[in-house]
């Protein structure tokens, strides 16, 4: 049974700082605002005729806790039939949620769904789950746990990247994404978000800065070293006997930002989008969702990538838009290093090192953003890939519908 892609949105990304505009509105406000967008977009009993609700979410502590979704469910005033899944896979968690929700309608458990993921990093920050591998080394030494930007800097070690090369790439988003927000691509899709007090709290993605033509990037100091010299780098090292030193390249800049965010998808099979009326944007062709390299961490995104081609039928070049999740800097410089995909179809309006990254969230986000590069570029076909910590991964095809 095919499945389809009725509408998406997701809010602006927010600075994951207390200062940030979004630092002041729950997860679950954010899922409520785009849950209200859907319905203003398609009918309120399209939405409240959706059968399941999968969220991801990374931190499910504190206000995210206590199983987000069915909160968000309740607090937005969905039917109490409606189900409702929060799921936790890293960085990937947002695009598992969207396939989760595609294989209950492929499958005939449900007609339609909803299904995203959302992230405060402002009011829950990162790694405030406290698993007891992240402060125990013994153990961190037994898993080769590093913390995420670690393996970053191993990567790009082993695979002999430059600064210069993560420079640009920073470059590149930064400008892309200003000249989309400047040229209003993201008017159909964002939807401007709004405090308690109905004052409008945030309507752009607020991490986008101009670093000109990079020059100043070349002054920023590496931010790893210090938590490499804990003891984190001797644990990658023992797993990588072959390299001498972790050459520690990233800086903040390289590192997508912290960030608050939400985004919120309605799929469902062809049956209820005639019976509702809607108009299909996209068929999910085919998902993967994959584990690869824990060590060096940012790798399962190729694999899934290549997985869901696969499934598909397609080979990267038969794809016209694409989205690839700039986990940080060496991971793109990485893909179009190895892969050689036509720079002008990946990431055409910026991406996670200009924009941020709402853990959670950032599988759903990617979607999104997907839809308006296909409309952009005319795309018939789409691919999203996205990698996350300690070796996961996963990946979608699009095919545009109509």
């Amino acid at each position: 049974m095919s499945v389809y892609i009725y509408d998406a949105v997701r809010s602006p990304r927010g600075k994951g700082r207390p200062n940030g505009s979004l630092a002041a509105i729950t997860p679950v406000r954010l899922v409520e605002q785009l849950v209200r967008a859907l319905e203003a977009r398609n009918g309120l009993e399209t939405v409240r005729s959706a059968q399941h609700l999968t969220l991801g979410c990374v931190t499910q502590v504190g206000v995210q806790g206590g199983h987000l979704a069915l909160a968000a469910r309740i607090q937005a005033g969905l039917p109490d039939t409606m189900a409702c899944l929060t799921i936790n896979n890293f960085c990937v968690s947002g695009l598992s949620a969207l396939a989760d929700a595609a294989r209950r309608v492929e499958s005939g458990q449900v007609d339609l769904a909803l299904a995203g993921g959302v992230e405060s990093m402002s009011q829950v920050g990162f790694l405030t789950d406290a698993a007891d591998y992240y402060a125990d080394l013994a153990m961190a030494a037994t898993m080769g746990w590093a913390p995420v930007g670690l393996a970053a800097d191993l990567l790009a070690t082993q695979e002999g990247l430059s600064r210069a090369d993560l420079d640009q790439a920073v470059v590149t988003s930064h400008t892309r994404a200003a000249a989309a927000w400047r040229d209003g691509r993201h008017a159909d899709r964002v939807i401007p978000i709004r405090g308690a007090d109905g004052a409008l709290a945030l309507a752009t993605d607020e991490n986008i800065r101009d670093f000109g033509d990079g020059a100043s990037l070349a002054r920023l100091p590496s931010v790893f070293a210090a938590t490499g010299a804990q003891g984190f780098d001797e644990i990658l090292l023992s797993h990588r006997p072959g390299l001498a030193a972790v050459n520690h390249l990233h800086t903040m800049a390289h590192c997508p930002p912290i960030s608050d965010g939400a985004a919120l998808i309605l799929v469902g099979n062809a049956e209820v989008g005639r019976h509702l009326g809607l108009r299909p944007l996209a068929r999910i062709r085919a998902v993967a969702e994959t584990a690869d390299d824990r060590v060096i961490q940012l790798t399962a995104g190729f694999r899934a990538m290549t997985q869901a081609l696969d499934r598909a039928g397609l080979t990267l070049a038969d794809v016209d838009a694409i989205e690839f999740m700039e986990a940080f800097a060496a991971v793109p410089v990485l893909f179009q290093r190895d892969y050689a995909p036509d720079p002008a179809r990946v990431n055409p309006n910026g991406g996670h090192l200009a924009m941020g990254h709402p853990m959670g969230a950032t599988g759903a986000i990617l979607a999104t953003a997907l839809l308006e590069d296909m409309a952009q570029l005319d795309a018939q076909t789409g691919l999203v890939v996205a990698t996350g910590g300690v070796g996961v991964g996963a990946a979608m095809v699009l095919e545009r519908a109509g």
